[in-house]
């Protein structure tokens, strides 16, 4: 069975992730950064005050709200417990692995583009937002893609289509990227550290997963407001401390991340050329693998939020995405580049270690451990552990999301059930297959979503152009808040009354 799992999931997975996707990928960035202006540039120092300023003086930010909504930051820190992840410690170490430290200049430029990608998806998130049985906001891809998309002359049947589509991907890539691979990684490297039975690291991680997600949204960005932070600031505080006492390397690794992205020397098993197409494939994947700029899965919590601007919550997803990968995973490898497991020369990882360690998952752990001994490597297995269990707890809600929106909100608490169980399967698969299939799903899911913004392009383009003409040049005219005109009006009541404009 896992065999044809494996063979199954290679050829769907060759498709998804061949170049044609990957280029649509970079398009979409670089055509939403064009749009908006490079606003991730041009108003650098305004999105950064209206995302981390904002959370130490605006109380609309981080204040908890009383109906079934959360606050900004708890969208943001939800958010980034799905994205920070394992992609940004195995993940990027795996990209090193195949495709050379080059891969890292790749992870930072579908980074820069993934800002207004991931940007665009929130824009449109808030605008196409409607409201649930239950009260909570529910926003994403499915309700652009239906409402958006299907709004176009002739579209409709198009629109609900690839809204059905990207909500059947999104529900199985839970199970992928936001249960499986993440819980793997996690059991193997408690495994690794502590030798405690993968058995008995995945029945404890069904019942701390269960008792949280079981309780819906309003509990999992309760606990997540309080676990990313604390994690996110640990991990830096360890890798700034590596860092520091592998300074004078720094030149030479920062050579071999642009020697490396440009090479066109050969690989085993390819031809001249092989190894620039190499890093950029890895760089792309891993990247979209950590931040999920394009995946369209953060813009379901961001809907979440009870923000009424949605060029707003499209600065979170800026910021989210830099967190992410401009800062985090860029940790990661310079800790990792440092640690003498890659050879800076010619870009190859040390076939000794990787044998001795038991594969590039490991390498962090090998590269922590070179600094901190036995406390460097059980740093690095609670820190994946923080990280992985934060991602599941965000991509249930995203899995809910999906599940709402393809059966119903009758079978979200079913759905939350089959999730935690999957947790027990992902604890005992092997590590190569749950990331293969995590990428699969990624593919899958990224497509019909890179459809939805390209279409819907003017509209981030026209929300974009009202934001700053009411906030840089003075106009005096109606902010664009909603598609639908009551949820327009009742939105600039709100935003009145709480003078958030």
């Amino acid at each position: 069975m896992i065999e044809i799992i494996t063979n199954v999931n290679n050829a769907i997975n060759g498709a998804v992730w061949g170049w044609p996707a990957l280029i649509l990928l970079g398009f979409v960035g670089v055509l939403m950064t064009i749009v908006t202006k490079f606003f991730q540039v041009s108003h650098w120092g305004h999105w950064w005050k209206m995302t981390l300023g904002a959370i130490f003086k605006d109380k609309n930010v981080t204040g908890h709200t009383k109906d079934a909504s959360i606050s900004q930051f708890q969208s943001l820190c939800t958010a980034l417990a799905a994205t920070v992840g394992t992609g940004n410690i195995v993940g990027v170490a795996g990209a090193i692995a195949t495709g050379g430290p080059g891969a890292v200049f790749w992870m930072w430029v579908i980074a820069f583009f993934g800002m207004m990608t991931n940007y665009s998806e929130n824009v449109l998130g808030i605008l196409y937002r409607r409201k649930s049985e239950t009260g909570e906001w529910r926003g994403g891809a499915m309700y652009y893609l239906r409402d958006g998309l299907g709004a176009k002359n002739n579209m409709k049947t198009v629109g609900a289509v690839l809204a059905w589509l990207f909500s059947l991907f999104c529900l199985l890539a839970s199970f992928g990227i936001g249960n499986m691979s993440q819980v793997n990684s996690m059991v193997s490297n408690v495994n690794s550290a502590f030798g405690i039975p993968k058995i008995a690291v995945g029945i404890f991680l069904v019942i701390a997963v269960g008792i949280v997600i079981i309780g819906g949204l309003k509990r999992v960005a309760t606990i997540t407001e309080k676990l990313v932070p604390f994690m996110v600031i640990l991990y830096f505080i360890g890798a700034i401390i590596i860092i520091i006492l592998h300074a004078g390397q720094i030149p030479a690794i920062f050579t071999a991340i642009f020697k490396g992205a440009f090479s066109v020397q050969a690989v085993a098993g390819g031809g001249f050329g092989a190894g620039i197409a190499m890093a950029m494939k890895m760089g792309f994947k891993r990247g979209v693998f950590s931040n999920e700029a394009g995946l369209g899965s953060s813009v379901m919590v961001h809907s979440s939020s009870n923000v009424k601007e949605p060029i707003r919550q499209g600065m979170w997803g800026i910021f989210e995405v830099f967190a992410d990968t401009i800062i985090v995973c860029t940790l990661t490898a310079l800790v990792l580049l440092g640690s003498g497991a890659i050879d800076l020369t010619t870009g190859e990882a040390s076939q000794t270690i990787l044998d001795t360690i038991g594969g590039s998952s490991n390498l962090m752990s090998y590269s922590f451990g070179q600094v901190f001994g036995v406390f460097g490597q059980a740093f690095i297995a609670i820190a994946i552990l923080l990280f992985a269990y934060s991602t599941v707890l965000g991509w249930s809600h995203y899995g809910a999301t999906a599940c709402s929106y393809l059966f119903g909100e009758k079978a979200v608490l079913p759905y939350r059930i089959v999730f935690v169980i999957i947790v027990l399967l992902g604890s005992i698969m092997t590590a190569q297959l749950a990331w293969d299939i995590s990428d699969t799903f990624n593919g899958l899911m990224m497509l019909p979503n890179l459809i939805g913004v390209l279409v819907l392009s003017p509209q981030v383009a026209k929300a974009t152009k009202n934001y700053v003409a009411r906030h840089f040049a003075g106009s005096d005219e109606k902010p664009m808040l909603s598609m639908f005109d009551d949820i327009q009006a009742a939105q600039e009541k709100a935003l009145a009354e709480e003078g958030d404009d």
